[in-house]
């Protein structure tokens, strides 16, 4: 599409005609031709003497009129805009903290099949869906067993991060949970966030048995940094073990932040859970659209230049075409 950037350039237009009425007259002097019989020869002409008398070059003329048309054209400032382009900036920073504790290698979920799996198995495929649906976040992901590790740092290509998360193992952090170290490092990795949107999704299916931080602690100081912690408990609460689920303390984690605790005893109810947190927190993105401009200007001024420049040869041409016969 063609368009102006300076349009107010066309008022000139007029501008010489102004000047030539309003300006006062050019004047040359000139010798003169001494003709003593100067009246004779003007009556048997029949012409009126007067002073100032101007022979117009039509030529020059046209050139002219038609170097400041393009002139005034190229000072408008014409420009082609191409279509539109987007960019898709991201709203969120969405980090994953996934405990990997040996207690993940609990075999009591199932797949859509209904065979059994690991818990872990489980997370996994639901956190990989999770992943995809998160189109407009920056995402960044957790593991943590005995201690806690950044598996992704922040970034916005969810295949990577899908990828990454699919080579985690049960395990590779050590077997005991360190949820509070866990929170300890999402600060970490928030310190050097920009984004106003700081979410932290918090799973285990166990209870704090190596932080060096509590995770209560851990929580009110995520509070201080603007951070949204969900937790996730996966497997039932009720059962006794080794590292019970401590469901009081996520309570209390989801309290101090501003976020809300969830419980999955199958893979169902996970699904469920993630699919609440995407009514929660859905995706955020800014849209940043503009459309490239290529300025037009260099071709009316380029035409204008090459008019002046050949204006002998147009006046050459002109006059051999009056000088063919036939021609006055």
């Amino acid at each position: 599409m063609l368009g102006l950037d300076q349009p107010w350039a066309f008022f000139l237009l007029p501008l010489p005609i102004l000047v030539r009425r309003w300006a006062p007259p050019y004047r040359e002097r000139r010798p003169a031709l001494r003709a003593p019989f100067f009246e004779e020869l003007a009556r048997a002409s029949g012409a009126t003497p007067a002073e100032g008398a101007l022979v117009q070059d039509r030529a020059r003329t046209q050139v002219a009129i038609a170097v400041w048309l393009l002139l005034v054209a190229a000072l408008a400032g014409p420009v082609w805009i191409e279509p539109p382009i987007e960019r898709i900036e991201t709203g969120r920073d969405l980090l994953l903290a996934v405990d990997l504790s040996g207690s993940m290698e609990t075999a009591d979920f199932t797949d859509p099949s209904g065979a059994r799996i690991r818990r872990w198995d489980a997370v996994e495929q639901v956190l990989d869906g999770f992943l995809a649906r998160r189109e407009g976040d920056r995402v960044g992901l957790i593991v943590f067993g005995t201690a806690a590790h950044a598996q992704v740092p922040f970034t916005p290509d969810l295949r990577v991060a899908r990828e990454l998360l699919a080579e985690s193992e049960v395990g590779m952090a050590g077997p005991q949970t360190a949820v509070g170290d866990a929170i300890g490092m999402g600060i970490k990795l928030f310190e050097k966030s920009d984004t106003a949107e700081r979410v932290m999704i918090l799973l285990t299916d166990g209870n704090d048995t190596a932080s060096r931080v509590t995770p209560r602690k851990a929580a009110e100081l995520a509070a201080e940094e603007g951070v949204t912690i969900y937790p996730i408990g996966v497997g039932d609460p009720t059962l006794a073990g080794e590292d019970p689920l401590d469901v009081a303390t996520l309570d209390a984690i989801a309290e101090a932040t501003g976020g809300e605790r969830f419980l999955a005893t199958d893979r169902q109810q996970l699904e469920r859970v993630y699919a609440r947190l995407d009514a929660l927190e859905p995706g955020q993105f800014e849209v940043e659209t503009w459309r490239p401009r290529r300025p037009l200007y260099p071709w009316p001024l380029g035409a204008a230049v090459l008019l002046l420049l050949g204006l002998p040869a147009v006046r050459l041409a002109l006059d051999a075409r009056t000088r063919r016969p036939g021609h006055a």
